[in-house]
């Protein structure tokens, strides 16, 4: 069987894609051998359809998801991502189902595990409420889905069933609450 995560989106998709974000409010499109670089260096073979519209589409919208700031560029970090060091969106990101380690009694304030959901695995589209962040996990068996991770923990949006990119988008798109 073919993970369409890697597969590239087809058409409809692309121009779903293009009509939400409009040409005014994108960045320049990396282009594929930008991507593949990034991609290179960081150990890492980003999700479709997120790989195909930074590459062709846009590196990020100040329009769009999420609230605060739009979508990021491939890479960059909102201004109120915490300072646990350097990313690393190709090692395995830790989690395989939600963790609200404010909750979890084993969990405590320098738990290695909490820098590494926020740091490992993942790359970041953009920040909600200021201290709440989306992430498009690269790595691991959930990979391909978007995530918020915040400091009282990390959950798949909307739940177990997660979205994935584009689904993601859609849901914005049509101003729809993320929980509902």
């Amino acid at each position: 069987m073919t993970d369409t995560r890697d597969q590239r989106p087809g058409e409809t998709t692309l121009d779903f894609l293009r009509s939400v974000f409009p040409p005014e409010w994108r960045e320049p499109a990396l282009g594929q051998e930008a991507v593949a670089e990034w991609e290179q260096e960081n150990g890492v073979a980003l999700p479709e359809p997120y790989r195909t519209f930074m590459a062709e589409v846009s590196n990020g919208s100040s329009l769009g998801p999420a609230g605060d700031g739009g979508l990021q560029p491939l890479g960059r970090l909102p201004d109120t991502w915490p300072d646990l060091g350097p990313r690393q969106p190709g090692h395995p990101f830790p989690l395989e189902a939600a963790w609200l380690w404010e909750e979890d009694e084993s969990a405590g304030p320098e738990d290695p595990r909490i820098d590494a959901a926020f740091d490992k695995g993942s790359v970041v589209l953009g920040s909600e409420d200021g201290q709440s962040f989306w992430l498009l996990l690269t790595t691991g068996p959930r990979r391909g889905e978007v995530w918020m991770i915040a400091d009282v923990g990390a959950v798949p949006a909307p739940g177990d069933g997660a979205w994935g990119f584009e689904e993601w988008v859609r849901r914005w798109h049509t101003g729809d609450d993320w929980w509902d």
